[in-house]
């Protein structure tokens, strides 16, 4: 692999991944509002399924129409290349997104999006084990700890007398988060000897077809469609294209661990736009605590990561 010294650049990072955070974070309150805007119950889990499908189908063209425009070789796959794409559209966006709607549909926008943070930690952790230059350390290991505490605390009654975690909402949504981490060391993997733009678009292209096909198959559909729900469809395939296009850049030319942690600030965006667009509260303790903690623990296991400002960096001894 050649190395990008752009797509390296820790300022680039850190624009670049902050930019698909609020992404990710505005798809809480416009998944929500998909569900209202289209007619979606709870229940309905065959309608949410198409409606995730469509997003990820369309995405999908859209980065290999992006590909084609500028000149990648999109046809050149064999069958193992094949499989493992196709593996990875079928954990990465299928199965993930299977949990994530349900999971959306029964917990709150704010609630959601700290839960969801558990991906950076469950990355983390893989990584040690997959990874010869991510292993864990006290900082990693500690700020794992403090942010899972942080989950803990978001389910929480206001009296501390209750737990409130049910497994269709909060433990789907957590089910998710696992899916992700472990489908982006994966991705990482394919995306070394393949363009990025092509890998996403094949497999949301597949991914999404699957979704689609899954729902309209049992018993699924899709009505409604006005000029805001079309628009907010628009938005979230545009969502999908640009911020997983940007992300898989990052993990191709960066650590897994390096660009994960960044998560830490997709339930801070997710609970602020949830509070804007959704009515709902973020200023309760608990999720006030339940942030502060997330954040913290992020940054205790990003702290090696960052150069100290007082001393010149050291070469690694690996």
């Amino acid at each position: 692999m050649t190395p990008s010294p752009f797509f390296s650049n820790r300022k680039v990072v850190f624009l670049l991944a902050t930019l698909c955070c609020l992404l990710w974070g505005s798809s809480y309150p416009a998944i929500k509002n998909g569900y209202a805007l289209f007619t979606i119950a709870p229940t309905d889990i065959p309608s949410k399924m198409v409606f995730a499908g469509y997003r990820f189908l369309f995405a999908g063209l859209v980065l290999l129409l992006m590909a084609a425009l500028t000149r990648r070789d999109a046809l050149k796959l064999n069958c193992k290349d094949l499989r493992e794409i196709t593996t990875l559209g079928l954990t990465q966006t299928t199965a993930q997104y299977v949990f994530f709607y349900i999971g959306l549909a029964y917990a709150t926008g704010v609630k959601s999006s700290i839960m969801n943070s558990t991906n950076i930690f469950f990355s983390v952790l893989l990584a040690h084990f997959i990874y010869r230059n991510d292993r864990l350390s006290v900082n990693k290991v500690v700020g794992c700890l403090i942010g899972f505490a942080g989950v803990m605390v978001v389910n929480f009654s206001k009296d501390l007398l209750d737990f409130q975690f049910t497994l269709l909402g909060e433990g789907f949504i957590v089910i998710a988060a696992f899916i992700l981490s472990a489908a982006t060391i994966y991705g990482k993997k394919i995306s070394q000897k393949m363009d990025s733009i092509v890998l996403t678009g094949y497999q949301l292209l597949i991914g999404g077809t699957v979704l689609v096909l899954a729902g309209y198959l049992t018993g699924g559909t899709l009505t409604g469609f006005t000029l805001k729900s079309s628009a907010l469809l628009f938005y979230l395939v545009l969502l999908s294209s640009v911020s997983i296009a940007l992300w898989a850049v990052l993990l191709k030319y960066n650590r897994v661990g390096m660009v994960s942690v960044f998560n830490f600030l997709v339930p801070i965006f997710g609970a602020i736009l949830s509070a804007i667009f959704l009515g709902e509260s973020i200023l309760e303790w608990k999720n006030m605590v339940a942030l502060a903690l997330v954040c913290y623990g992020i940054w205790l296991v990003t702290r090696e990561d960052i150069p100290r400002p007082t001393a010149p960096a050291r070469a690694s001894s690996a």
